[in-house]
């Protein structure tokens, strides 16, 4: 069987995403997961003579490698500057350079002013000079794809000149996104035909959305490698996303190598926090809501024979499927969430509880499996859902040039506690005081995992803001909201909901003990 190698570029050309900049700590994390658990064959690090912080991280990558046998899968760009780029990696304890250069004879004259004897004379120098010190080479032919278009000619020259050179792998960039996926299978055929013996890689930008599309056909045509980004990190439009890539592998071209599906979310999550670039709710395999089903009808299948399910099965990913609640949803949808949630229903209980869910969601507002034992609750008034813990005040203070302060009283369990406490910011100062009270009990509390504000467009101030945090307790992750005009105040009501969320959760498990 064939086996596709995956260079990821993350830290590389990801980290030219608009606003995105990894510092040494995180490089060398996201290095580690994309090698150790993913098991990609190659990472791509930086660019040479960026910056001293940008040589340390390097280092830090290459040190790391090296005592972990790792050190001829990290690469990092290097220029056609003579010795420059090269002491430059010697220097950062690299063994790879991806030697940039001119693969359309436009950028070469433009940007360049050489001609191409003079450019591939200067290309083989480094290439000699790389060998003097034991660095590995592969070549990135920038623009290939407008080369092969308009100066197929001048490509020719130079592949025919380094193929047969010392160099390792010939990388054939789509730089500015133009290929559709008939054009991507028709030049890497080309270059496949014409280079039989040459390792290609093929690097897609997604300006059109055709870069998995693209990295799909270039593979059909005999490339024996692609370039990723996690989450599709890159400039523009971004890169052909790590996770699309192996999904199309695994399930289209059934190569199955040795990349390890199930750590995807994971370096996913990991990449979306260290970037700050949130992923989008309906990315493929990574999305929050593509293992998420909407429909009541496609919830009453899979009950039935799991009749909308596909070879995309979410604990593949290290996922879970999940029934959304809206207007969509229907009875199926909420008995599947209500099972979870360990709540049986008779029929006309279960007809209100799918009216108010409806209603709820005509009025556009979200609905979690969290919100279930409240909704429950406020329709059966059966107190389904125990309050266990209330807010009765609060006072949260902030003075130019001091730290705030939070004061709060709350009953649990029908004990009233107080405390006060000083904090980064209100929510900061308000959780504190908070997590002193429950310390004082001896009672566990949940890790905050991820925070995430909605404001309304058009500059309203004081349009309801949606808070929803995600929480994490025994290894149990579950989401609350808040909806107040006050952002701090949407925050609050959401954790005031986790608490008694706890408290059930705590409850629960002590009865089945």
């Amino acid at each position: 069987m064939t086996t596709i190698e995956i260079m990821d570029t993350t830290l590389r050309d990801g980290e030219q995403t608009t606003g995105v900049s990894f510092s040494e700590g995180e490089k060398l994390a996201i290095a580690r997961l994309l090698l150790e658990e993913i098991e990609v064959s190659r990472i791509e690090v930086a660019s040479a003579r960026v910056s001293k912080g940008e040589f340390n991280a390097v280092k830090r990558i290459t040190q790391w490698a090296y005592k972990n046998n790792k050190l001829d899968k990290i690469e990092v760009l290097g220029f056609v500057d003579g010795t420059i780029s090269l002491d430059w990696i010697k220097d950062a304890g690299g063994r790879v350079v991806n030697l940039l250069t001119k693969g359309s004879l436009k950028h070469l004259e433009g940007q360049l002013k050489k001609s191409p004897q003079q450019h591939l004379s200067e290309i083989k120098n480094v290439i000699d000079e790389a060998e003097k010190r034991d660095i590995k080479v592969n070549i990135y032919l920038e623009d290939w794809s407008n080369g092969m278009i308009s100066s197929p000619d001048y490509l020719f020259f130079l592949v025919d000149n380094l193929s047969s050179y010392n160099v390792s792998r010939i990388m054939l960039p789509d730089t500015l996104g133009i290929f559709n996926p008939d054009q991507a299978y028709k030049y890497c055929k080309v270059m496949t035909d014409r280079y039989p013996n040459t390792h290609f890689d093929f690097h897609g930008h997604n300006d059109y959305d055709f870069s998995v599309a693209n990295a799909y056909m270039a593979i059909k045509a005999g490339v024996k490698g692609v370039h990723t980004t996690v989450n599709g990190l890159g400039e523009r439009a971004g890169n052909a996303p790590l996770a699309s890539i192996l999904g199309i592998l695994h399930d289209h071209l059934k190569m199955s190598g040795s990349l390890n599906e199930s750590k995807l979310t994971k370096v996913s999550k990991m990449v979306e926090s260290f970037s700050g670039v949130r992923i989008p709710a309906n990315k493929p395999l990574t999305g929050e809501y593509v293992f998420t089903q909407c429909s009541g009808v496609h919830a009453d299948g899979d009950n039935k024979d799991n009749l909308y399910f596909n070879k995309l099965m979410p604990e593949r990913f290290g996922r879970v499927r999940r029934y959304a609640l809206g207007k969509t949803s229907g009875k199926a949808n909420i008995l599947k969430n209500l099972e979870e949630l360990g709540i049986e229903l008779n029929p006309e209980d279960m007809k209100k509880v799918t009216e108010k869910v409806i209603e709820l969601g005509d009025k556009k507002e979200s609905v979690s499996t969290e919100d279930l034992p409240y909704i429950v609750s406020d329709v059966l008034k059966s107190g389904e859902m125990e309050e266990s813990v209330k807010l009765l005040n609060y006072s949260l203070n902030l003075v130019r040039k001091m730290r705030p302060v939070a004061s709060i009283r709350i009953e649990i369990d029908g004990q009233v506690h107080y405390e006060t406490s000083v904090g980064d910011g209100q929510y900061d100062a308000f959780m504190k005081a908070l997590w002193k009270i429950y310390e004082k009990l001896g009672k566990s509390h949940p890790l905050l995992t991820d925070y995430w504000v909605s404001i309304p467009p058009g500059g309203k101030t004081d349009a309801l803001v949606e808070t929803v945090i995600t929480w994490k307790f025994n290894e149990q992750e579950f989401k609350t909201r808040g909806l107040d005009a006050d952002q701090t105040e949407a925050a609050i009501k959401a954790t005031v909901k986790m608490l008694n969320i706890l408290e059930n959760i705590i409850k629960t498990d002590n009865n089945e003990s």
